[in-house]
């Protein structure tokens, strides 16, 4: 079992790994995370953890991506959702164990799934799912709502960044990750019988 680097040398390898500009905005999740984990009652350590690390794929091409993924397992689907966006949060979860030295689950599951969302989501997971879209850096119209939205209701925020990705894709005329698909059906359903319950 691999010992889980020291926070300082995350900090060195993780610059050697990106761009100023992906460093930063890494630092604003792992921030946010805190934030959020306070906010929520998850466990901060975690999220400080996977919001630092939760982009170390970032930085590597296409096919070394495709590459890590085979020889760690993993199935990649399709060749539509072969693209940078959407590997990397798969490969971000074995950079993440094979580099820093990660082991626990939540973590690499929040890595994971930072991009796409996937069906029952953690909490851990909609943090750093959110996080990644509400960070200090982010500016984009109605960023305001999402974060004004991620301190009063956490799945409510959830689905509006899903929402909000979904509509981008189509927008765009790029495929869209049946993950995606699932983690919007899975937490509308959640959501509204929440609504419903309360």
């Amino acid at each position: 079992m691999l010992e889980t680097m020291r926070e300082s040398e995350m900090y060195k390898r993780l610059r050697t790994l990106m761009d100023e500009e992906r460093y930063a905005h890494s630092l604003g999740v792992r921030d946010c995370a805190v934030m959020l984990a306070e906010r929520y009652g998850a466990d901060v350590g975690k999220a400080r953890l996977a919001g630092l690390l939760h982009d170390c794929a970032k930085g590597l091409s296409r096919q070394e991506m495709i590459n890590r993924a085979m020889e760690a397992g993993i199935e990649l689907g399709p060749e539509e959702f072969q693209s940078e966006a959407l590997l990397h949060g798969a490969v971000g979860a074995i950079i993440a164990r094979q580099v820093f030295g990660v082991e626990d689950p939540e973590i690499l599951s929040a890595i994971e799934c930072h991009t796409t969302g996937k069906r029952d989501m953690a909490l851990l997971d909609k943090i750093i799912y959110l996080a990644d879209y509400i960070e200090p850096n982010r500016d984009f119209p109605g960023v305001e709502d999402l974060k004004q939205a991620a301190m009063e209701d956490l799945d409510k925020a959830v689905l509006m960044a899903l929402r909000r990705t979904i509509k981008y894709v189509l927008d765009t005329d790029r495929f869209l990750h049946p993950r995606t698909v699932e983690a919007w059906n899975d937490m509308l359903k959640r959501f509204k019988s929440q609504t419903i319950d309360g």
